[in-house]
């Protein structure tokens, strides 16, 4: 993969914040996409973020996760997950646009617009160093700390 800087984007954030990609440089960023709030695989998946997020602090590291849900349903779902990073919401799809991950998928033999499950690493210079895409929820948050790990060490 051809290395590039990442799109920079601000969005509204759980706890009425912003977050702007560019105020963060200095730190490796995780920035994961998934479809909704409140459903199985995406409740799998942030809490093993939640459980390395200790992890990924240590190692200069901060986690963001993205959908198209209200910051008022992220903050539901942050608060009952007990989750220690913030959501961000992409009500318009903006960042969704900007990183590529509004795909059709079938749903109930339907086909409909959705979040392709997706994961992205930027590094402290901002450049983007790892992605991916069609995301399977098992041992991803691990796999995506030894990236992390790897470019700690570099």
């Amino acid at each position: 993969m051809i290395l590039k800087p990442a799109p920079d984007f601000e969005l509204k954030a759980t706890g009425e914040k912003t977050f702007r990609l560019s105020a963060s440089l200095g730190k490796n960023i995780v920035i994961y996409f998934y479809p909704k709030d409140d459903t199985p695989g995406c409740t799998d998946e942030s809490l093993q973020f939640r459980d390395l997020y200790t992890k990924f602090k240590e190692l200069n590291c901060e986690i963001v996760g993205i959908s198209r849900d209200s910051i008022k349903s992220h903050n539901g779902f942050k608060e009952k997950l007990s989750l220690p990073f913030d959501l961000l919401s992409d009500t318009d799809e903006t960042v969704c646009e900007l990183y590529g991950v509004i795909k059709m998928k079938n749903m109930y033999g339907k086909q409909v617009r959705g979040i392709e499950r997706s994961t992205f690493v930027v590094d402290t210079k901002g450049v983007l160093q790892k992605e991916w895409r069609g995301v399977k929820v098992p041992s991803h948050a691990e796999e995506v700390l030894s990236v992390i790990e790897e470019l700690e060490k570099s």
